[in-house]
């Protein structure tokens, strides 16, 4: 992500371009790095690109059997929870043996 609407897009041709995301799906549709999506390049300029459609998970996988896109390319399993990250947090007060509950109780 660039900014503005931006991004750098690694099309599947070899060429990486400046992709822009158009107005409809600004806001609507957040796209994060790794997503795969589909761009419409541009005739007038072969090294920008402009961003049509994110596409699901399970529709990268059904893409992937049709072989309409290759193999080794992974798609992003987080089916959209980017809120919910997986942290694990440790209690540094448990090592000195005055454990206390919630409420600040010994």
């Amino acid at each position: 992500m660039l900014g503005n609407g931006r991004l750098d897009c690694n099309c599947f041709d070899g060429t990486k371009r400046l992709g822009h995301i158009r107005g409809k799906l600004k806001k609507k549709v957040w796209i994060s790095q790794g997503d795969i999506v589909l761009v419409g390049i541009r005739d007038f300029q072969d090294d920008k690109c402009d961003v049509l459609l994110k596409f699901l998970p399970e529709e990268v996988r059904s893409l992937k059997a049709y072989e309409e896109i290759p193999e080794h390319i992974k798609e992003n399993e987080d089916d959209g929870n980017q809120n919910e990250a997986n942290l694990k947090f440790e209690d540094s007060d448990s090592d000195d043996g005055n454990e206390t509950d919630e409420d600040g109780n010994k």
